[in-house]
């Protein structure tokens, strides 16, 4: 069986060779996820960062700008890459169809993840979902991708049948603070009435302001899911 799993790895890799998820070149037959250039270059964030929301931060502080002065309903998260070093590969990943850059990006959340699930107690990864006609036009939700990753490497369930993208929002990349609140009002509605879960950490890509976590969370709490964490593949400098 494991014989078979391998043969079949091994003819995807001929026809349909893997590209690099940094630079998106080719990479060599049997050479990994990464070209070996980009794995030297790239570095996950280091200390110090804020402790509610994750952003590297210049000196040591608590707490970056943002989070000083504004209280998010999440109990805190982390994030793996300074999203300038990823953004072109975060693209081609999210619009560009790129799927198979989850199993990289995946495991390097994993990696961050593995003491943090044990210390937050989390029982299970709950992916920020995409509007269904959104999901249609792109064909997968990249957030899902990674929680499904994340999962398979850490053996924490993904709810992904547990909250939904009720309304249709505008992208929130050119909006304000307050435009994007507004924009996401009413975004998210539980699927189910049986929730029995205490603790949950949010997948998503990107984190800018925290508008989307904290709106999801809000209707997680709504549900009666008290503790809420997030990951997130990447996010901006904090100050």
């Amino acid at each position: 069986m494991k014989r078979d799993v391998r043969l079949k790895e091994v003819m995807l890799d001929l026809v349909f060779p893997r590209r690099c998820p940094i630079c998106d070149h080719v990479i060599g037959f049997g050479k990994g996820d990464i070209c070996r250039p980009c794995l030297e270059k790239i570095r996950p964030i280091r200390s110090p960062f804020c402790m509610k929301c994750g952003k590297p931060l210049e000196d040591e502080k608590e707490y970056c700008m943002d989070c000083g002065r504004k209280r998010h309903l999440y109990i805190c998260g982390t994030a793996v890459f300074e999203y300038r070093d990823v953004a072109s590969a975060i693209y081609r990943f999210k619009y560009g169809g790129r799927q198979e850059y989850a199993a990289f990006f995946g495991r390097c959340m994993a990696e961050r993840l593995q003491a943090r699930l044990k210390q937050w107690k989390a029982e299970a990864l709950v992916p920020v979902p995409i509007h269904p006609s959104r999901k249609k036009q792109r064909g997968y939700n990249q957030a899902e991708l990674l929680a499904r990753e994340i999962s398979s490497l850490t053996g924490l369930p993904v709810c992904g049948n547990l909250v939904a993208r009720g309304k249709k929002t505008m992208p929130q990349k050119n909006l304000d603070d307050i435009q994007r609140q507004n924009n996401l009002k009413k975004a998210f509605k539980i699927l189910r009435n049986d929730v029995k879960l205490n603790t949950i950490v949010i997948i998503d890509d990107i984190y800018t302001t925290g508008s989307t976590i904290d709106m999801l969370t809000a209707t997680l709490h709504a549900a009666g899911i008290k503790n809420v964490f997030f990951a997130v593949l990447a996010i901006g400098r904090g100050q």
